[in-house]
Order: C-alpha cells, then structure tokens, then sequence
C-alpha cells in the first residue's frame, strides 16, 4: 500500500451524508487492481460511472499483496468514506472487523457474505453465464475437448467450474472436458500465476483442446498466450477480455463470461447516495443482467440464437444451473 494508491480526492471527514448529496466512495481493490483485465476493471467502470452521473468522489486503494488488505480498510475507514467497497471474498474477515468496529459507515464486499447490519454483500449467479460460455464452447468446438482452468479450488470457483460443464453437456453430453486448479482453496498465488495457467493451456491445446474457459483472476492470461500460440480459441471471464487485449489476443478470445460487478458497484455507490445505508445480500443474476456473454469479436454471432434460448430457459426456471 502507498499513498500514492489513492487516485482521486480526500475523502470528506463528516460519517453522515444528507440524501441525495454527493458522498465520498472508498473503493478497495483485490491485487491486480485496475487493469486487471477481470473483476478489479469492472469495479473500475463502476465507479467511474458513478463519478460521471452521480458526481460522487472515490478514493482507491489497490491491495498489492496479501498484507495490505487490513490497513487499506483500516485508512478508508479512518477517512470516513462511506460507502466503502471491498472487491474481493478475500477481504471478509477485514470487512467483518471494519464493519463491527465502524458502524456509522456502509460497507459493501463482492463474493461473500459478511453478516453485519451495515454490510451489503454483492454476491453473482457466475454458474448462469458460466452456462452460457459453456454452450458456446460446445457449439463451437470442433475437437468435441475443451477445458476449465480454476484459480483457488474453492466454492466459488466451482460454481464456474459447474455452470461451463452443465451449459456445454447441455449442447453436447458426450463432450470431454478438462478441468484443473492453480491452486487449493486458500492459495492467493492461484490468482496470480499465468505461468501455471499457461503452462496447463498450453498442454491441452496441444493434446486436442480447442477452447479453454479461464476463472483465474490474473492467471487467465497465460491461458491466453497460451491460446495466442496455438492458434486456439479461450474465453475470458468478469469482464469483456477482447476490449482490453491486444489486436493479436483478439484474434483468440472465442467471447467472455460477464459478471457486471460494474453494476453491482454503481447501484451500491447510488443505493448509499440515496440514503439506504441497510446491509443484506443482493444477488446478480440473469434477470438482472448480473451476469452474461460477451459478442465483442462477432465469434459467437451464429450461435447466438441457441444462447438466447437457453438464456431464457434459465431465467423462466425451465433450466436449474448447478452450483457445484
């Protein structure tokens, strides 16, 4: 952590904020930060939006390693920024303890549950659009092998993992699919190793794979040089992966797995200027447009049709998506 982390001006030192009036958003990224090219970058969007439309102020802090995620909180909370936003389960416990100890402020972390009154838990259906690219990739392979790279083997990574295989045995129950993690359920180097996931890539691609769906934070970019160097297709994850790749990279990403934690970011920044201070869970789905698939690159145009429907299935409850 440095000071040089914060990005836009201080945070007002009043807790309170009348209703409707512009408040100060304390916004606390996982390592990567902005970009990230996934999760931190749409947080990122979120905030940014709420700057243009709601006039709002936003102070940033980026965790560059395990360590900083409790003095960022700490300092935010210091500051009397309100709400403040953690992206990331990985905050929890901190946000828990900030919560606990901080409760004239609103907190608000993206993929967990934090119990506190003052704590708005941001959580996504990422086994709906996981189902979504997982029909795509099903579609779209020709090899009839494709693959799943996981960062941490935890529940929330298996919810991808279960969504991309029932979405692509959904188009075709005799594919084959691969699947493997970077790391145990714990293991924050999972994230940031595309080393691993490249060197994984680069052996399924090799064996036959032609499309590999990625949920791996930072990892997921060895996946696609990996992709890149065979000529293959992968898919990203959170955000849209072809707007931020380079023209090369573009070239390989097949489409991405949207998890709009940009939404979830502006609705809570608004939530709080409007005066809801209250916590809870808010859960991003299908019909919220919480989750989706992206079309950047036109790879996908021909099948989206097929997509739509199985969309709609999911929404109407007609398809129950499997979260583990």
């Amino acid at each position: 952590m440095s000071s040089s982390a914060m990005t836009s001006e201080a945070a007002s030192s009043e807790a309170a904020t009348p209703t409707g009036a512009p408040i100060t958003v304390g916004l606390a990224f996982d390592t990567g930060g902005r970009g990230d090219g996934t999760f931190n970058d749409s947080a990122g969007r979120g905030s940014d939006k709420a700057k243009a439309d709601l006039g709002v102020k936003v102070n940033e802090l980026e965790a560059s390693s395990d360590d900083d995620r409790v003095p960022n909180i700490t300092l935010l909370s210091s500051q009397k920024n309100d709400p403040i936003i953690a992206v990331g389960f990985l905050f929890g416990d901190t946000i828990k303890a900030a919560a606990a100890a901080n409760p004239d402020l609103t907190y608000a972390i993206v993929d967990s549950v934090v119990d506190e009154p003052n704590v708005k838990s941001l959580l996504f259906a990422s086994e709906q659009g996981s189902f979504l690219v997982g029909a795509a990739a099903a579609l779209k392979s020709k090899s009839g092998m494709i693959g799943f790279i996981g960062g941490q083997e935890g529940a929330l990574i298996k919810q991808f993992e279960a969504g991309y295989v029932a979405g692509a045995k959904a188009v075709n129950p005799d594919i084959k699919i691969d699947s493997k993690y970077l790391g145990a359920d714990g293991d924050n180097a999972a994230w940031n190793s595309p080393d691993k996931a490249k060197e994984i890539a680069k052996s399924w691609y090799a064996a036959g794979t032609d499309i590999i769906y990625s949920a791996a934070g930072g990892s997921g970019a060895g996946t696609v040089e990996a992709a890149v160097e065979a000529k293959k297709w992968a898919i990203g994850v959170d955000s849209d992966q072809y707007l931020t790749s380079t023209p090369e990279q573009q070239k390989v990403i097949l489409t991405s797995m949207l998890k709009r934690v940009d939404s979830a970011v502006y609705q809570t920044i608004k939530a709080v200027q409007d005066g809801d201070k209250s916590g809870g869970i808010q859960t991003f789905d299908l019909k919220v447009d919480g989750v989706g698939y992206a079309t950047s690159g036109g790879y996908i145009d021909d099948i989206v049709p097929q997509l739509e429907a199985f969309k709609a299935k999911i929404i109407s409850g007609e398809i129950k998506v499997p979260t583990q």
